[in-house]
């Protein structure tokens, strides 16, 4: 999977609030369950000559149970390789009152600058032999860096369980935009709008 396909990821993880305990202790959390995820759509929003882009992205059913398992499928290229010190601009929005309104960056939650990509994802996905399935049997990386080229998951089934999520981050429409850098030179961009109700 390439870099691009990791920012969809690293998307999900940042609204999901996937933290260990200690990052976590002083958010206002509480446990989600019986939610629905529904209206997911996507757009690049870079330039036209940005080297890394998404080409597909399908997330089904729609809406999505949490917890509940859906089938997701991408497909993404880039130009050049997406090595060490990728840094993601994240900015999220809520409508309010039909008026989009950015969320602040809380505790590495909402609109927020990571400097290091590759470590988030070694966070998320720790370093080991293998990428965990279905990546694995697709020969698709997890880990920085990536090659230039293009890349393809199809449809695979993916479990989303009950999850903690920040007392704000529910019961809403959301916007979340996040540009992939390097070296301040943007990379790619990506635009994802999705209605949460719990």
């Amino acid at each position: 999977m390439d870099g691009f396909l990791k920012l969809v990821l690293t998307v999900s993880v940042v609204l999901t609030g996937v933290r260990n305990q200690a990052d976590c202790s002083s958010l206002s959390l509480r446990r989600v369950s019986n939610a629905k995820v529904s209206g997911f759509s996507w757009k690049n929003c870079g330039q036209s000559d940005d080297p890394a882009v998404m080409m597909s992205l399908s997330l089904s059913p729609d809406p999505i149970s949490i917890p509940g398992t859906l089938t997701a499928s991408a497909s993404g290229s880039t130009t050049v390789p997406l090595e060490a010190q990728l840094s993601l601009n994240v900015t999220m929005e809520k409508e309010v009152a039909r008026i989009w309104v950015k969320i602040p960056c809380v505790e590495e939650i909402g609109s927020c600058h990571y400097r290091d990509v590759c470590d988030l994802l070694n966070q998320v996905i720790p370093p080991g032999p293998d990428c965990p399935e279905p990546l694995h049997t697709c020969g698709l990386p997890c880990h920085c860096p990536f090659k230039a080229g293009s890349y393809s998951l199809p449809k695979s089934d993916f479990y989303v369980p009950y999850m903690d999520l920040p007392f704000w981050l529910t019961n809403g429409n959301y916007r979340v935009q996040g540009v992939l850098g390097s070296g301040g030179k943007e990379l790619g961009c990506l635009q994802v709008t999705l209605s949460i109700e719990s």
